[in-house]
């Protein structure tokens, strides 16, 4: 199991930068997959960007060249800097990860950070 705590949400104008924490309560260096998805009122959950096995980074088109996912495995740490940032882009965004475990691959979710940004 892994517990995974976001923070770094808020309220900010159009155009401004926000940036998103994500620590696990276990090491993310053999972490399957771990990334950020977002839901959106009225809207299904989405993904915005994922670290995928084999080093694989993968950002949903409407993030790319604004959003960047890091991480940091000494901290148990993934982050996503969001530049950029426009209305759309509010939403609550969940921390992910997917882990290999008694035979299966499972997911774990944060309990989100709303992102708020005003036009």
């Amino acid at each position: 199991q892994v517990q995974l705590v976001e923070s770094g949400g808020g309220l900010v104008q159009a155009g401004g930068s926000l940036r998103l924490s994500c620590v696990a309560s276990r090491s993310i260096f053999s972490i399957n997959a771990m990334g950020w998805y977002r839901q959106a009122p009225g809207k299904q959950r989405e993904l915005v960007a994922v670290f995928r096995s084999g080093d694989v980074t993968i950002y949903a088109d409407s993030v790319k060249g604004r959003f960047t996912i890091s991480r940091d495995n000494a901290k148990n740490t993934v982050y996503l800097q969001m530049n950029s940032l426009k209305p759309e882009d509010t939403a609550v965004y969940y921390c992910n990860a997917n882990v290999w475990g008694h035979g299966r691959y499972s997911d774990y979710w944060g309990q989100g950070t709303q992102v708020t940004v005003s036009s």
